[in-house]
């Protein structure tokens, strides 16, 4: 016999057989033919043979598979569950593509497609004399957004407890619902407090939001909390951070932080590096704009952002907070004067406060309780 003879059909192992989805369940027996896996379900029952080559896993088989989850091109819509090491080993050199090493080579395979879709369209922008990088984020699934967004908040805030007082997150999120009514439905927004004594606040990718205990401590009233807030908010509809970290580490880099990859300082320290990095003038006006724009839709008046603004003015030119803090909110530009003076120029509308009395002591006890970041769930 040649060594390129036909592999043999193997011994059978217990399988369940679903046809399509609502359909009762039928356990069988399956085994590994010569075109496909062959699946019998007993008298008066069809045979099935699902080719090797139509084969899908819901899981790629790995080494140390005890079971395998497939559909088939031959039968779409059926399901066949089939239990055995030795199955799944044996299925793994007979269709190769359903391999774990099949699948990361696939996945490998995408992002460099989208790498250099994602170039070209970056190069393209650069040609016609604009930046694409507020496109590109737009264009990025939700999902590799949050990803980046959650490496970036890790890096900002490390060393820093997440404040996660119970009354304190119900008064957080009845803010944030108020706010939201403004924002276009497909951005929802994550917003954490940490136990942070720097006077902060910042928007990072995939609509999650920073505010620190000290912004809390130094906020005269909920009004200016909201207003903070509805900036931030502003970043966020805008995508400012997404585009900012694109522009900062490149594209590559930032994609290979959405699918995961640790390796480089510039990874470790993304967060830093956005912080760094700040906003332009334009970016900071679009995100006023915003803020006013929720402000007024949640019936809050913007008051409370011109009067923190102002504040600002005087901390500035009382010397304000000097310090190596590379996230100090008020250092952002348009200067705070000009901006204190825009929310002044607003006309008046019909406005409650941000929250009530017991909703403001909440919100600033929402450090009475903590958890560090290895607590996380």
């Amino acid at each position: 016999m040649s060594s390129g003879a036909e592999p043999q059909p193997t011994a059978t192992s217990y399988c369940r057989f679903i046809a399509r989805r609502g359909s009762p369940p039928l356990d069988g027996a399956a085994s590994l033919g010569v075109t496909g896996v062959e699946v019998d379900l007993g008298a008066g029952q069809q045979r099935h043979i699902w080719t090797y080559g139509a084969l899908r896993s819901e899981e790629p088989i790995r080494q140390n598979a005890i079971d395998v989850l497939l559909t088939s091109k031959d039968e779409p819509g059926a399901s066949l569950f089939v239990q055995g090491a030795r199955f799944a080993a044996d299925l793994r050199e007979r269709a190769p593509q359903l391999s774990a090493r099949a699948a990361w080579l696939r996945e490998k395979r995408m992002w460099f497609v989208l790498l250099a879709i994602l170039a070209a369209l970056f190069f393209l922008g650069y040609l016609s004399g604009f930046s694409p990088a507020k496109s590109i984020a737009k264009a990025l699934p939700d999902s590799w957004r949050e990803r980046l967004g959650k490496t970036t908040r890790e890096s900002m805030t490390e060393g820093h407890k997440e404040c996660i007082d119970p009354a304190g997150l119900a008064a957080l999120k009845r803010l944030t619902d108020r706010l939201s009514q403004g924002a276009p439905a497909n951005v929802p927004f994550n917003i954490h407090v940490y136990d942070w004594s720097l006077m902060n606040a910042f928007a990072v990718p995939g609509g999650q939001i920073v505010l620190t205990k000290g912004l809390l401590d130094k906020s005269q009233s909920p009004d200016e909390t909201a207003g903070v807030l509805a900036h931030e908010m502003g970043h966020g509809i805008e995508m400012h951070p997404e585009a900012a970290i694109i522009r900062g580490i490149g594209l590559g880099a930032t994609l290979e932080v959405m699918l995961g990859g640790t390796t480089g300082g510039s990874l470790a320290n993304v967060g830093l590096m956005l912080a760094q990095l700040g906003y332009s003038r334009d970016a900071e006006r679009e995100a006023d704009k915003h803020a006013l724009e929720l402000l007024k839709a949640a019936g809050i008046s913007p008051k409370g952002l011109g009067d923190f603004f102002s504040r600002v003015v005087k901390m500035e030119a009382e010397g304000g907070d000097k310090g190596p803090g590379a996230f100090s909110w008020f250092r952002t530009h348009p200067p705070a004067a000009e901006r204190a003076r825009l929310v002044g120029a607003q006309h008046d509308y019909p406005a409650s406060p941000a929250l009530d009395a017991g909703d403001w002591q909440a919100l600033k006890s929402i450090c009475n309780k903590t958890r560090a970041a290895d607590e996380a769930t």
